[in-house]
């Protein structure tokens, strides 16, 4: 579960053409740099953020995380700018099932706490950003490091980006089933962002990884999955401006397929909605659907006999249902409230509801337990 948002930063310059202020109440979540890269921040934000997870399945409390997370972000002379994230995540509760069965779990608690750090250099209409992060649990270590060019039109109103990353993970679980496994990935993304019109904010990205090494899951007593799994996605993402009301609508569509034989969509949208001089409120709605993966099989609990094996001896198998046909439903607020010109504070709360028959197009996978989960985020910033 990702434990930051730092969705909230907005831009600090006001050079593009096509209205600033509408482009600044358009920007893209998480891809701020995408849309805004002619030019280096010119003040810092510091912020802290509280999020905290819970999910369940009937009858059943299953997991709980308890996520503080600091993000900071510092303009360096007049043209660089150095980011830096840390999140802790405190994890607590049923260990990963058979399926989707209540009997057989048991609790566990783990710890994971991870960071991010990223340097930027701004040129004529041209950055460069190198970036670095890890993540330390107490049975897999990962490492992660990032270089991305951006390059901007004459006129600010078309961005272009190009991306290169490669991860390097452990894996060591405490049930000695493996030591010293490794997975490798490289991943590559390039992306267009146009502003359209004085309202309109469009971006397409395209990415590729390529990954090697152990994907299977160790605490299951039958998970046996290919060591290598390839993954494309497509992002689509327009956000529109509604001038009347003062709205903003941002709206996008992701398209994912890997080797596994996996594949999903994803449409989201939001509206932002300011309330006064102070208070912003941005609902969410989104659904995601995807196919199981070739090897996944349906188990069928019984009371009596219990979990059944894969039929027959197949080369590959898995009953993890992270895997399995499904969809899914997330459905959220997030209301900020800008305190004065350096403070400001926000709070969010989503609901997620997932369930095999909400697959889109056919049924989903058989036997599979309805699973919930809250999500609940403080957070406070200040610019310097």
């Amino acid at each position: 579960m990702a434990a930051t948002d730092h969705d909230d930063i907005q831009p600090t310059d006001a050079r593009p053409r096509l209205g600033s202020i509408t482009l600044a109440a358009l920007a893209l979540p998480g891809l701020l740099n995408v849309a805004h890269a002619e030019s280096a921040p010119t003040d810092g934000v510091i912020s802290v953020k509280l999020q905290s997870y819970d999910d369940r399945q009937p009858g059943l409390d299953r997991i709980r995380v308890i996520a503080p997370s600091l993000y900071v972000l510092a303009p360096v002379a007049s043209n660089w700018a150095l980011e830096a994230s840390l999140v802790h995540d405190d994890i607590s509760g049923a260990s990963p099932r058979w399926h989707s069965a209540i009997s057989g779990a048991s609790h566990m608690s783990d710890h994971r706490t991870a960071g991010t750090a990223r340097a930027t250099r701004y040129f004529d209409r041209v950055s460069v950003g190198v970036g670095g992060a890890f993540s330390e649990e107490r049975d897999y270590r990962s490492r992660a490091a990032s270089l991305d060019v951006r390059w901007s039109t004459p006129d600010n109103n078309t961005t272009l980006y190009v991306g290169a990353g490669l991860t390097r993970d452990d894996i060591n679980p405490v049930n000695g089933v493996v030591e010293n496994e490794h997975k490798r990935s490289n991943e590559f993304m390039i992306g267009v962002t146009q502003a359209w019109t004085k309202n309109d904010l469009v971006q397409l990205n395209v990415g590729r990884v390529a990954a090697s090494g152990y994907f299977n899951d160790p605490y299951k007593l039958v998970d046996k999955r290919p060591r290598e799994r390839d993954q494309t996605t497509a992002l689509a993402r327009w956000n529109h401006h509604i001038e009347p009301l003062g709205v903003t609508i941002r709206s996008s569509y992701r398209f994912y397929r890997d080797t596994f034989g996996i594949r999903a969509h994803t449409a989201a949208v939001e509206g932002v909605h300011p309330l006064g001089e102070r208070f912003t409120l941005t609902p969410s709605l989104r659904y995601y659907t995807q196919g199981k993966a070739d090897f996944y099989y349906d188990p069928v609990y019984d009371p009596v006999i219990g979990e059944p094996y894969p039929p027959g001896r197949p080369r590959l198998s898995s009953s993890d249902h992270r895997l399995s046909a499904f969809g899914a439903i997330t459905v959220g607020a997030k209301l900020e409230w800008r305190i004065d010109s350096r403070w400001s504070a926000d709070f969010k709360y989503e609901r997620y509801e997932q369930r095999s028959n909400w697959r889109l197009g056919g049924n989903g996978s058989p036997g599979l337990a309805r699973l919930s989960a809250d999500i609940l985020q403080i957070g406070f910033s200040r610019r310097f």
